[in-house]
């Protein structure tokens, strides 16, 4: 009997999960991690766990946390362990933190969406006691300096094979292991940041300053739940390794942005007064290229740039500094760039299962690819699975200011190019030598495995089943689904006794299925009490989270997040009834991205010519609203078309 509840339910995560697990009392099985896990990330759905031997499948990515709207999946916790370390007057804690947290911090405390709060973060961890924080960025451009270098000689001498696919994400890399071994020759052996950082500060940085690297607490604050497991690969242990010490890790713990403000309110500690403050020294600085590793596109950008004098002794011209052809929230762009005599074809891909597309597009095609990145979370780092999440559904937009937070950051330092860190200079010149030497390589790149047994595979002995003659018992008060000649004796979720299971037949029929058009041909009088309902439940919405923005304004939260969870709630009802009626929505995805598009452009207008007629008679605040919306009407527009053209191509 499988210890996990049909995958039909909710997504199986194992009690040993690194990065994620359940809190099961708060699971109301809705569905949204199953959904997103199969249609998004491409995971759930090809493998059964009767051939797993009961294993889930997982590359650790998070994104079911984050759509898991009552907190019943989330990070595995390892602040407290950090916490404990910190109180430990023998331990040394460091904490390294990645570009994409400090565009999204704040948003645990109430900021605007996106606010760069980097002079912040660094305060808060002082004021929870750490002893040194570090920028990842700087390790961002270690890594771009050994990538770009692995990518010239895969182009140039030709010692692996084309194309180099970045490595820097760890679920991605998983995923390759998983479903795509025959690419693993294909993926820079660059380590992550965060794997350089690691083995890079219990050597480099702990001689620098005197520090017995058995004392280092190594802690990295990440947008990702997949760097839990990262750091746990046999083989990030390499600093352990050159001390004789194989069961030093390189890094200890991962901390998410989530368990960053979940710690501080713990502390009561006030992170909107506190004032800024800055990294230490050594391994605190890094360039505009390694702010742009946390959005989607920017890793191949940062490359580039890098790539480009490389190979042609001369600086990048300005395009590789604002290169819009990767940038964006597009799942799959390509480019193709002159750098000296060599015309280099580029991809960015995000989304696992954009990037199944994405292979069989290289494996067909007769183009010749040099350089795909691929990141697993919407819009990159910044839509990590450890990231703050959108409990006000407001969606792309959010990725879209903690993406411009970082560009925006880019362009306004004098150091944009990983190869012109001074401390990265002095690195190499003091410690690594030059990039891929032999220290380099130990150190800084890494191997891959072949984990494709993780999906299972039917043995001789066992026969083929059909789906079919297989039957299905499920539990009327909970929903767990058992599949044997009999129901369970007693159920292993909800523990009801056996005679609460039902045979489920094979065609189903549902008594409360809220088919699309159902209330076509209806008597009028039903027809407009449920349009009636509709419009009601649309406008509750609305009423619903404005009061939610009151109360919290005025220092109740409790009351403002039951507000949020009734509008919530709402907005559910207003969709039963949608479908109901049939009039807004439709059974087709394309018709109903093709009606959006002209309703959005419709909406944008109208809400445009408001704000402009508000601003005529000098009420601000309405033409300042008014417009905003305006501006996400047309985007939302822009979304429906760009999806249309993707996936219909019309």
């Amino acid at each position: 009997m499988s210890k996990h509840l049909s995958v039909d339910v909710r997504v199986p995560i194992d009690s040993d999960n690194p990065s994620i697990m359940r809190h099961e009392e708060k699971c109301i099985k809705c569905g949204q991690c199953k959904n997103i896990c199969k249609d998004y990330i491409s995971v759930l759905g090809t493998y059964s766990l009767a051939e797993t031997k009961d294993r889930a499948v997982c590359i650790n990515c998070g994104q079911c946390a984050n759509v898991c709207p009552v907190e019943s999946i989330t990070e595995t916790y390892e602040y407290q362990q950090v916490r404990e370390a910190v109180k430990d007057p023998e331990k040394i804690v460091i904490v390294s933190t990645s570009p994409s947290v400090r565009a999204a911090l704040g948003e645990e405390f109430g900021t605007e969406e996106g606010m760069f709060v980097q002079g912040k973060m660094v305060a808060l961890l002082r004021a929870l006691g750490v002893d040194y924080v570090l920028d990842t960025n700087f390790s961002a451009d270690l890594t771009i300096m050994e990538e770009a270098s692995e990518l010239i000689e895969r182009i140039t001498k030709g010692t692996k094979p084309l194309p180099q696919f970045t490595s820097c994400c760890p679920a991605w890399v998983k995923f390759a292991e998983i479903y795509y071994p025959e690419l693993l020759d294909h993926i820079s052996t660059a380590k992550s940041p965060i794997g350089m950082q690691g083995p890079t500060i219990k050597t480099y940085f702990a001689k620098l300053m005197g520090i017995d690297p058995e004392k280092i607490v190594n802690v990295a604050l990440t947008p990702c739940t997949a760097k839990k497991f990262e750091i746990r690969r046999e083989e990030m242990k390499d600093a352990g390794i050159s001390y004789g010490k194989e069961d030093m890790r390189d890094m200890d713990h991962v901390i998410t942005t989530r368990e960053a403000a979940l710690w501080a309110k713990e502390e009561e500690i006030d992170f909107l007064s506190l004032e800024d403050s800055d990294f230490d020294q050594f391994m605190g600085e890094g360039s505009g290229a390694g702010v742009i590793f946390g959005n989607s596109g920017g890793v191949m950008e940062a490359a580039l740039r890098t790539a480009y004098e490389f190979i042609t002794k001369e600086k990048a011209p300005d395009i590789l500094y604002d290169l819009k052809p990767v940038r964006g929230m597009e799942g799959v762009k390509e480019a193709s760039l002159d750098i000296g005599d060599l015309t280099v074809n580029v991809a960015v891909v995000y989304g696992t299962g954009n990037a199944r597309k994405m292979i069989d597009k290289v494996k067909s095609s007769d183009k010749q690819y040099h350089f795909i990145e691929v990141m697993t979370c919407p819009g990159g780092c910044i839509g990590g699975g450890g990231q703050p999440k959108d409990k006000e559904f407001k969606g792309q937009i959010i990725q879209e200011k903690r993406i411009e937070s970082l560009y925006r950051r880019d362009s306004g330092m004098q150091i944009r190019a990983s190869h012109e860190n001074e401390q990265i200079k002095k690195l190499y010149e003091k410690f690594y030598g030059e990039p891929l030497s032999e220290l380099a390589e130990q150190m800084l790149h890494t191997m891959y495995h072949d984990r494709s047994e993780e999906l299972g595979q039917k043995t001789e002995k066992e026969p083929d089943i059909k789906k079919d003659s297989v039957k299905k018992y499920v539990c009327s008060v909970c929903g767990y689904v058992h599949e044997g000649e009999q129901a369970p004796e007693e159920c292993p979720v909800c523990h009801v006794d056996s005679d609460k299971f039902i045979l489920q037949e094979a065609e189903k029929s549902w008594a409360a299925e809220h088919a699309v058009g159902a209330a076509e041909g209806v008597s009028e009088d039903i027809l407009s009490d449920l349009r009636a309902n509709f419009e009601g439940e649309c406008r509750e919405v609305g009423m619903y989270f404005a009061m939610a923005r009151a109360a919290h304004r005025e220092g109740y939260p409790e009351i403002g997040r039951y507000y949020e969870k009734a509008a919530r709630e709402e907005a559910d009802h207003a969709a039963k009834f949608a479908e109901l009626l049939g009039e807004a929505v439709t059974n087709s995805t394309k018709k109903n991205l093709e009606l959006r598009v002209d309703a959005e452009y419709g909406a944008a207008e109208g809400k445009t010519d408001l704000a402009a007629r508000a601003k005529e008679k000098g009420l601000d605040a309405i033409h300042e609203t008014v417009h905003e919306m305006a501006r996400d009407e047309a985007r939302h527009g822009k979304a429906f078309e760009g999806f249309l053209k993707r996936y219909f191509n019309s």
